[in-house]
């Protein structure tokens, strides 16, 4: 009987805490369509001045949040935006950049680290005299840190660079910061000098921040004014959001201090699955909260070790035959690390076990 459940299948499961309960039952609110909730505007005014920009916009998600940033800066349909072939907003947001604002992805190879080599960005920028031909180039996305590279973290000097190249050619720069404040707090640099080259930047409170629901998106005020419009048109005018901005409010008061932690707990756990035998784990690319792990053992299947550890209450995400995802949050102790190691260690030697027939 399973009487422990360290869940890691990401850095969304977290439940709100007794705190954030708090706020939400207290929160002063009123209807946010209308700008009147002041709940949503302190959490509003708060996140624009720690990101280093004019004004932001609580919006229900981090999909929402790019999919409005991409369609303002690319207000007429046929733009083109440039932005890694391994990115979120790419793989993960049901191409809604196309489906819904009709801009056109035109992808870039990601490096292991995230980055986009800047030579390859510059040339796949559309020259416009072949606007008769070509969609216009006007937007740039990059994403740190970056998800499906492991939570590598983009530099400030990386940034700036691609922020130069972006002015170069009259566009702008979008970074989807869905875990921005990993990538801060690993690098050492403030989360505002680490987006001061971006003209928007969204950031997920759900995720390693551990609210509820809801990302931010800031810029502009010019810009927020569009984002806002767009937030409407799409659905996401939520009223008395004020509710769930109290929730978030607390997480980015209690929760950023705890971000180094998330992230020593991954150091720790990746470099003791690397030690076990039919497991590999580039644990000195560990830089923020998630692991990939890929199963070198041929006699069990990521989907197979997932079920063994979901037995012992250990939750993760297969993300093939032969790798797993673990994600690290601020509502893992050490404690459940070190219980997901041991339980990691008692699987594969049950798998080796087994096949040699013992």
């Amino acid at each position: 009987m399973v009487t422990r459940t360290v869940d890691l299948r990401s850095d969304t499961v977290t439940k709100p805490t007794e705190a954030m309960r708090a706020a939400m039952a207290s929160a002063e609110v009123d209807d946010d369509v209308l700008k009147y909730d002041p709940t949503a505007l302190r959490l509003e005014t708060e996140m624009a001045k720690i990101m280093g920009k004019e004004a932001a916009l609580f919006v229900p998600s981090g999909t929402m949040g790019n999919l409005i940033s991409v369609l303002v800066h690319c207000e007429i349909r046929g733009s083109e935006v440039i932005l890694g072939d391994n990115s979120h907003i790419h793989i993960y947001e049901n191409g809604g950049i196309a489906t819904i604002g009709g801009v056109h992805p035109r992808t870039v190879r990601n490096n292991g680290d995230g980055t986009m080599d800047l030579d390859l960005i510059e040339a796949a920028i559309r020259d416009p005299r072949g606007e008769i031909v070509f969609p216009t180039t006007r937007l740039i996305c990059l994403e740190n840190s970056h998800a499906n590279c492991g939570g590598r973290c983009l530099s400030v000097e990386y940034t700036d660079r691609v922020g130069d190249l972006a002015k170069k050619h009259g566009l702008k720069l979008h970074i989807d910061g869905a875990r921005i404040f990993n990538a801060s707090v690993a690098l050492g640099v403030p989360v505002d000098r680490l987006v001061q080259a971006a003209d928007s930047v969204s950031v997920c409170l759900s995720k390693g921040l551990g609210a509820p629901v809801g990302s931010v998106i800031v810029g502009s005020r010019a810009f927020i004014n569009k984002a806002r419009r767009l937030r409407k048109t799409l659905g996401g005018g939520m009223r008395q959001v004020g509710i769930l901005c109290a929730a978030a409010l607390v997480a980015i008061q209690e929760n950023i201090v705890k971000l180094e932690g998330d992230h020593e707990n991954a150091k720790f756990l990746a470099d003791g699955l690397n030690k076990i035998k039919g497991l590999q784990v580039e644990s000195h690319l560990i830089e923020t909260n998630i692991i990939f792990v890929d199963i070198k053992d041929s006699t069990i299947t990521g989907e197979k070790l997932s079920k063994i550890l979901e037995e012992h209450g250990i939750l993760v995400l297969p993300e093939s035959s032969s790798r797993i995802r673990i994600v690290l949050h601020h509502q893992i102790s050490a404690t459940d690390t070190q219980y997901t190691l041991s339980c990691f260690q008692q699987a594969m030697a049950g798998a080796i076990t087994n096949e040699n027939g013992v």
